[in-house]
């Protein structure tokens, strides 16, 4: 059970409160490099445990019911720790809520299926989560990076949009994949 994967799972897991906690421990501009560290270390080991647990065949129901609640609490809280550093702009307010919209959505969904259909993941929502860490980076990035700083937050505010719109999109696809089975239990019930 307690695989590498798993320990790299569960320090990303571990790793997510540290990126908010990093706002309210330091002074910026330090806060914002080490809450950029801890993210982008963490975001590389929601690659890594994949990529070791099929080179070593070490799949587990653990590892399985982990990442992607480590992938939604490292998102979730660095989106929190974004809204506070860029005080509530709406340029990152916006998509920051409808990714947290969606993500906890189609969580519940997930939840209420589970057993009945499987929703697997598909490519179009890893690319997602790709954007959504690469934004999260280049955000957290922008207020450490001196002179670069500008490029990194329009880059990263411009992403984190482009990431809001594949998260809405997986999101719908979930759901439209899941209303024949939602439909059927419904006139069940009747």
């Amino acid at each position: 059970m307690w695989t590498i994967p798993n320990i790299l799972t569960l320090g990303r897991l571990i790793a997510a409160p540290f990126v908010l906690l990093a706002f309210a421990l330091l002074p910026r501009p330090a806060a914002d490099a080490a809450a950029c560290a801890i993210f982008v270390l963490a975001a590389l080991t929601d690659w890594l445990d994949g990529a070791l647990a099929r080179a070593w065949g070490q799949f587990s129901a653990l590892g399985r019911m982990l990442d992607p609640i480590a992938d939604k609490a490292i998102v979730a809280i660095a989106l929190a720790a974004l809204c506070g550093a860029y005080a509530l702009h709406w340029s990152v307010a916006a998509p920051a809520a409808v990714i947290v919209l969606r993500e906890t959505a189609v969580a519940g969904l997930r939840e209420h299926l589970a057993g009945a259909l499987a929703l697997p993941v598909t490519k179009a929502a890893k690319l997602k989560t790709a954007a959504q860490m690469t934004a999260i980076a280049l955000l957290l990035g922008a207020g450490a990076a001196g002179a670069a700083a500008d490029a990194l937050q329009v880059a990263g505010a411009a992403l984190l949009w482009i990431a809001a719109f594949l998260t809405a999109l997986t999101g719908w696809d979930y759901f439209s994949r899941s209303l024949d089975h939602l439909r059927k239990v419904d006139q069940r019930e009747e």
